[in-house]
């Protein structure tokens, strides 16, 4: 189909007129995170994925993606945590994300401990990187003054 052809397909069923509030187009889309800055790596594959943590699950143990990643929150919440920003709790309907690169992602487990949580998250990878590597002991040590400060119970 030509461009032309699928304009005036859509003209003749009707869609994209919505009244006195526009198109029906132009209110279907929400914004639900806008990110910057935002670097790719050259060359970089991405990789959507649906995360399912039973109910406490503390999640991924700390570690890093090679380039960035961007979440939204399906159902329950996620305990999420990135190097240098305070931990924070993101509910069902809200997003996440992280600029991959040299940042410890250091959680995002199931903030609940009497519910599934759920989230699909799309990674970008650096060519010939992992999608996501684990930081060891040593690193995490080494690194302690970079975390911001933990939460009191």
């Amino acid at each position: 189909m030509s461009e032309n052809s699928q304009h005036t397909h859509h003209g003749h069923h009707g869609h994209g007129t919505g009244g006195e509030d526009g198109p029906s187009w132009t209110r279907a889309a929400k914004m639900l995170q806008d990110a910057s800055p935002v670097v790719v790596p050259e060359g970089a594959s991405a990789m959507t994925i649906h995360v399912q943590w039973e109910p406490g699950d503390p999640g991924t143990p700390p570690h890093r993606h090679s380039g960035p990643a961007f979440g939204y929150v399906i159902k329950g919440a996620v305990r999420f945590e990135l190097e240098g920003e305070p931990e924070r709790v993101v509910e069902a309907g809200g997003t996440f994300w992280e600029p991959g690169g040299d940042a410890i992602h250091y959680q995002d487990g199931n903030a609940l401990d009497d519910e599934r949580t759920e989230f699909v998250v799309t990674m970008m990878c650096a060519p010939g990187k992992p999608m996501l590597e684990l930081v060891d002991e040593a690193e995490l040590k080494e690194r302690a003054h970079l975390r911001a400060p933990r939460p009191t119970a």
